[in-house]
């Protein structure tokens, strides 16, 4: 048998781990007190965001994108680079684990969404990968696949609460 759900299991672990590489530079500690530390996004990614969004916006032919990144992802960089970085590390983390897979889905594809639209202007290499990021994001969203080896599984099956099908 061909069990087509453990093959998507497959595919929803290597678009998670693609998505924690991504991050994985994105991110330092900061220590509270001194003591306790905490994950924030590194000066080196915050200071390297701009310059980006502004190569991105320099080329890109749609008007209305392009205006976007230059008047509102530009202006608040740091937020942008903070909600990346954070965005990036839930949806990695999510899909490894499988938890909250719809959720993590829907944010993996509003981020890979808006990614093709950022680059699409580029090399065709970049226009595939992110239409394969996308894609892969539809069916991990569709497909709910954190409910095959997944703790959304385990979840499920615990609470009776049927609102978390949504999310799952």
């Amino acid at each position: 048998m061909i069990h087509a759900d453990r093959w998507v299991v497959l595919l929803r672990v290597v678009v998670g781990a693609w998505f924690v590489k991504a991050v994985w530079t994105k991110f330092t500690l900061a220590y509270l007190w001194d003591v306790i530390p905490y994950p924030t996004v590194s000066p080196r990614f915050l200071a390297f965001h701009p310059k980006r969004i502004a190569e991105f916006a320099a080329g890109n032919p749609i008007d209305w994108y392009k205006e976007f990144l230059e008047g509102t992802v530009l202006p608040n960089s740091r937020v942008f680079a903070t909600l990346q970085t954070f965005g990036e590390a839930a949806v990695g983390l999510g899909l490894i684990l499988g938890l909250l897979t719809g959720l993590t889905a829907l944010v993996g594809l509003f981020l890979s969404l808006n990614y093709g639209l950022a680059s699409q202007w580029m090399s065709f290499g970049q226009q595939g990968f992110h239409v394969l990021l996308v894609t892969s994001m539809i069916i991990l969203l569709c497909a709910r696949a954190g409910r095959t080896w997944g703790l959304d599984r385990s979840i499920l099956a615990r609470s009776g609460r049927r609102w978390l099908r949504l999310v799952m």
